[in-house]
């Protein structure tokens, strides 16, 4: 009786997805892993930083881009750990956002411009992020790629 009710629960169509997710998720290299995982990183710090670095008094423009565009990243790591086959459209989206750290700044800052540390936290920050969006990009390309030869 075990038996048969094993085999029956073994042909349950949300273990069956479960399974396939696993086989996709496990079959990832690391080199996707630490992409995806890295992109989080990036994006959390982005958006802590105006604590961080001490300048979210001094300039509540910057510090709502910073937090925004960390919580985009962010939450775009997250969910192409989460389903890299659905999220890799938008992983084309994160290089820009870098470039967007990078020069902002110079940008929503008020006339007397950003200090230097807070240029350096976001030049830096951006720059990581800006190559993680060009590692993923071409990570979703490869997946692609597979996935079309498969078929």
């Amino acid at each position: 009786m075990g038996t048969q009710h094993h085999g029956a629960m073994g042909l349950h169509p949300e273990l069956a997805e479960m399974r396939d997710w696993l086989e996709r998720t496990g079959s990832s290299s690391n080199s996707a892993i630490a992409v995806e995982g890295l992109i989080l990183l990036a994006g959390i710090y982005a958006a802590i930083s105006p604590w961080v670095i001490h300048f979210a008094a001094a300039e509540p423009n910057l510090t709502a881009s910073n937090l925004i565009v960390g919580i985009t990243v962010a939450l775009i790591g997250f969910a192409l750990t989460l389903a890299p086959d659905r999220m890799g459209r938008v992983a084309w989206m994160i290089a820009p956002l870098g470039l967007w750290l990078i020069i902002s700044p110079w940008v929503v800052t008020a006339a007397h411009g950003a200090r230097a540390g807070i240029i350096w936290s976001n030049c830096f920050v951006g720059a990581v992020t800006f190559l993680l969006g060009l590692a993923a990009m071409g990570l979703t390309v490869g997946l692609a790629r597979r996935r079309n030869a498969h078929h």
